[in-house]
């Protein structure tokens, strides 16, 4: 008896780890490519040696052929992967806002390595990029983000069949979702560079001798930049009632 209990929790403990080990690889400022490897896999070993015994209950018995255990592991692979995408791709509307910020105010070709985004991303991306990571860990969403996790076994329960349709429609939409966000986010700049170009023309009509675009761009810069400051608070208040509404559709109602 106690080699089948033993039995029965390690299937167990590895069909939790193949969704929470899979999130944890893609999470937002866990899964990111500056955290190890063996960081990451700790952490979701931990979190499965401890939800083993509270879930062990509502979680299907080892399938008698590898088959089916290969496709029920696939099957939980593909969960994880779903809900680490929904929580990265929201990350990145940040990147979105910043690119297109950077492009307003002129510092679209200062670039430098973004470990968030892991590419070459403007200064404007990889600061927002990690603001939003260093706020997402002050004000535990990170623990929501855990959470959704181990409440999606009542969302997705093991061994029920996958609706891949659904699974398309949502990323999709998420997708949308996170683009609008970011053009929501740098939507003021986007408004402020519009006057600033007509204001430029009329002075080019006015003065066609003096070089504007030379002469004026250290004002854009500076002014983008002051904007940027004053509502850069706003801005990220904003993306993590956004970035929450996306976890929370995980949790248990």
């Amino acid at each position: 008896m106690l080699s089948d209990l033993i039995q029965i929790n390690l299937f167990a403990f590895f069909l939790l780890f193949a969704r929470i080990g899979t999130v944890f690889m893609l999470m937002p400022g866990i899964g990111t490519a500056y955290v190890p490897v063996k960081v990451r896999l700790t952490i979701a070993l931990a979190i499965c040696f401890i939800i083993t015994p509270l879930l062990v209950g509502g979680l299907p018995v080892a399938p008698g052929s590898q088959i089916d255990m290969m496709l029920l592991l696939l099957s939980e692979v593909t969960v994880g992967l779903f809900i680490g995408l929904v929580a990265r791709i929201t990350v990145g509307a940040l990147q979105t806002t910043g690119t297109l910020i950077a492009l307003f105010s002129s510092l679209a070709n200062a670039l430098i390595r973004d470990p968030i985004a892991e590419q070459q991303s403007s200064l404007i991306a990889t600061f927002l990029s990690m603001l939003g990571m260093v706020l997402i860990i002050v004000t535990d969403l990170h623990h929501l983000m855990i959470r959704g996790v181990i409440e999606s076994y009542s969302l997705f329960v093991p061994g029920q069949s996958l609706s891949f349709g659904d699974f398309s429609e949502m990323l999709a939409r998420r997708f949308a979702d996170s683009f609008k966000l970011g053009v929501q986010l740098s939507s003021p700049f986007l408004l402020t560079a519009l006057v600033y170009y007509v204001g430029l023309g009329i002075l080019g009509r006015l003065m066609p001798a003096l070089p504007v675009f030379i002469v004026v761009m250290p004002l854009q810069i500076a002014g983008q930049l002051s904007f940027l400051m004053v509502s850069l608070s706003a801005m990220m208040m904003y993306f993590l009632s956004q970035f929450e509404d996306a976890i929370i559709v995980f949790l248990e109602p």
